[in-house]
């Protein structure tokens, strides 16, 4: 009917932006503490003033609509004021994994064209060799956080100095569009380069508000910065907590006793981060782990968590909830949700469960295991593997300057996760493997091309394959399977260290082992072959590769 045919108007309808978020807990909660950083506190009304802060002297810097500021950084405060202070002047904000190698920041940097980058001193070596690969170099700001040790500034000057230039008055330009871009993030997928993936206003506003939702959050909650915001913008959670007017826990490095003691020093309420974070968790001695007081729920994704580790933590009194998603779905996108039914199984039974990836996000619009030729959905009997592809609102724009892969990824109306599972009769669905053969180590993704492509440059190498090793403390590493050429002689030593000459060290292999490559008859590796075979000779089963991919 053609009287339903209303226009939109500013009274009602705002474009959904996660800077909302940070208005409304400024101007209600001015005076409850934002954020916890060693000795330092700041309440909203300060981090609200400081966010302005740093749009203004971004907007004065010549920053505005779709320019990129980088960030390289460690969870400190300035990471979370970026968070808002960017897309603030219209910026895209670009988080760099503080782990990678110089090489690839400056691909990164000039892919993104970062016209500003903010980072800490204490990587203040490798990103000077990263902008000296830049022809064009952005303007670069120093982090001098008092926390840092080591490093120097190379910055035309430092944070605090450059927030002085701006006004807390700041007022900024109105958002016309949340389908405009917020974030940049890249993943380097099953490719050496990596792929830059492109956020908009709306996907992080409704994955801030959605992991509330899920998680059932409750308002004031105390967050423990463990997962890395530079990862997914730490899953949307800097915009989360801010919705609920929570506390922002900062925690330079993450180590397990440096996380239980801040749990109980802070009276944490929640943390995220991959198992191998839960693993440094349960490696504390009984005997060092201060008593914590309340019930403390985490969030984990990654590789499968073990049983054991699970029953380790939750011991501690943490409940656990297992999520799964990707770099283009904002982070998590499905929650392996709790059953009440459950609560009367065993810990082994329990722990069973909550390995499982599981349903989708209240705020995901569509979550299915099928038929990636036909997108028929699958039956759901646990048995029959298909790909997992996702659809909704939590979703990429799309991959920068790649209109080819973008489009493919999105091929039939469906994001195409190269990650293949099955899907239980109760509809949650279970990793059993990844076609895209990424290796998931401490929570970050390596890819094994990139690291191929490595192997293959040493003298001597017929052919080279890498594949997932299981590791107790990692979840996984990097194992490389090398065949050489006849009379060719290398070491595992040799292998190594001309690996860590050309990645960063978590990248590198650490078991090389010299052998036959199992192929197909048209010559592809067989990877799955090898992971068996890697497994076996680690002394473990192989798990079907139910490793997540978030």
């Amino acid at each position: 009917m053609k009287a339903f045919q209303m226009e939109r108007n500013p009274a009602n309808y705002v474009p959904l932006s996660p800077l909302s978020l940070l208005r409304r807990t400024a101007a209600v909660h001015p005076k409850r503490i934002a954020i916890i950083h060693g000795d330092h506190r700041q309440t909203w009304k300060e981090t609200a003033e400081r966010c302005a802060r740093l749009a203004a002297a971004l907007s004065a810097a010549g920053v505005g609509k779709g320019d990129t500021v980088a960030v390289m950084a460690p969870n400190i405060p300035a990471f979370v004021e970026a968070h808002f202070g960017v897309p603030m002047c219209g910026a895209v904000l670009n988080s760099l994994n503080i782990r990678l190698d110089s090489a690839a920041l400056a691909f990164i940097l000039k892919h993104g064209e970062a016209k500003v980058l903010l980072t800490d001193r204490e990587f203040s070596s490798v990103v000077s060799e990263a902008l000296a690969q830049l022809d064009e170099k952005p303007l670069v700001i120093d982090i001098d956080d008092p926390l840092a040790t080591g490093g120097d500034l190379i910055g035309a000057l430092d944070y605090e100095a450059f927030l002085h230039t701006g006004a807390p008055d700041y007022v900024p330009p109105e958002l016309e569009d949340e389908w405009d871009a917020i974030a940049l993030n890249y993943t380097s997928g099953t490719t050496g380069d990596p792929k830059g993936v492109v956020y908009h206003h709306r996907g992080a506003y409704l994955n801030a508000i959605g992991n509330a939702v899920t998680w059932s959050m409750p308002h004031y909650p105390v967050y423990l910065w463990t997962l890395p915001m530079f990862h997914c913008n730490g899953w949307c959670f800097p915009w989360t907590i801010t919705a609920l007017a929570g506390t922002h826990v900062c925690l330079r490095r993450v180590e397990g006793k440096a996380i239980l003691e801040a749990i109980a020093e802070h009276g944490v309420t929640h943390l995220c981060g991959a198992p191998i974070v839960m693993s440094m968790m349960a490696a504390v001695a009984e005997a060092n782990r201060p008593t914590l007081s309340r019930q403390v729920r985490m969030m984990t994704a990654g590789a499968s968590p073990p049983a054991a580790v699970i029953k380790a933590i939750e011991a501690m009194s943490i409940d656990i909830t297992h999520v799964y998603g990707l770099t283009e779905v904002y982070g998590p996108c499905v929650v392996c949700a709790w059953q009440p039914e459950w609560d009367g199984l065993t810990v082994d039974e329990k722990a069973r469960i909550k390995a499982r990836q599981g349903i989708a996000y209240e705020m995901q619009e569509g979550v299915m295991v099928a038929d990636p030729e036909t997108l028929k959905p699958l039956p759901w009997d646990g048995e029959t593997m298909g790909e997992v592809m996702i659809r909704g609102n939590i979703m990429m724009k799309g991959y920068l300057k790649n209109a080819a892969t973008t489009e493919k990824s999105f091929e039939g109306g469906w994001y195409r996760t190269g990650d293949l599972a099955v899907q239980h009769p109760d509809g949650y669905l279970e990793i059993k493997d990844r076609s895209k053969d990424i290796i998931i180590s401490g929570g970050e993704n390596i890819s094994s091309i990139e690291v191929e492509d490595v192997l293959y440059a040493l003298d001597g190498v017929a052919a080279a394959a890498v594949v997932a090793m299981p590791h107790e403390k990692w979840g996984e590493t990097p194992c490389a399977v090398i065949e050489l050429k006849p009379g060719a002689r290398l070491t595992s030593e040799q292998v190594i260290a001309h690996c860590r000459e050309r990645l960063a060290r978590f990248k590198c292999p650490t078991v090389i082992r010299f052998e036959g490559i199992p192929k197909t008859s048209t010559g592809k590796v067989q990877k799955f072959e090898l992971r068996e075979r890697v497994a076996r000779a680690a002394g473990q089963t192989v798990p079907a590769d139910a490793a997540a991919t978030t």
